[in-house]
């Protein structure tokens, strides 16, 4: 593991994980430490396609979403090292998920994940998504590698 922390646009994020529009829900990585740590950024914006059906008139992001973008930024940080280049990241589980805080449109979401275990193609991250200093959600995420 490094103890070199970076940054990474979005085209080093895309050159990472193989998600892509409308389903990359990171928009940059503001510090990454190698099989460590994350935090990275998504900017919430009123013409994300979910806000359509969710909920029309009072646009909130998906729960389910947050996890999501709170994995793809661990992702980012285990596909990062040498030895998973090029390989993908899968959930193999979410555990203790808590939704504190409504995001919304506008919203700037900081997305925290530490790398708790590491293994040779598993590991567990601890995520917790930001919104100013509120917490608007947390998860213990398990994750595959493929």
């Amino acid at each position: 593991m490094s103890e070199e922390k970076r940054s990474m646009d979005i085209k080093e994020i895309m050159d990472t994980i193989p998600h892509r529009q409308p389903f990359l829900l990171i928009d940059r990585v503001e510090e990454i430490v190698e099989g460590e740590s994350v935090t990275a950024v998504k900017n919430v914006s009123y013409n994300e396609p979910f806000f359509a059906g969710h909920f029309p008139g009072e646009p909130v992001m998906p729960g389910v979403l947050i996890v999501e973008a709170m994995a793809q930024a661990g992702a980012v940080a285990i596909l990062s090292m040498e030895e998973f280049r090029g390989k993908t990241a899968y959930f193999g589980g979410i555990k203790n998920a808590k939704f504190k805080k409504k995001v919304v449109p506008g919203d700037v979401l900081r997305l925290e994940v530490k790398i708790e275990k590491l293994k040779k193609n598993a590991g567990i991250g601890m995520g917790t998504a930001w919104v100013g200093d509120k917490v608007a959600a947390q998860a213990e995420i398990i994750f595959m590698i493929g």
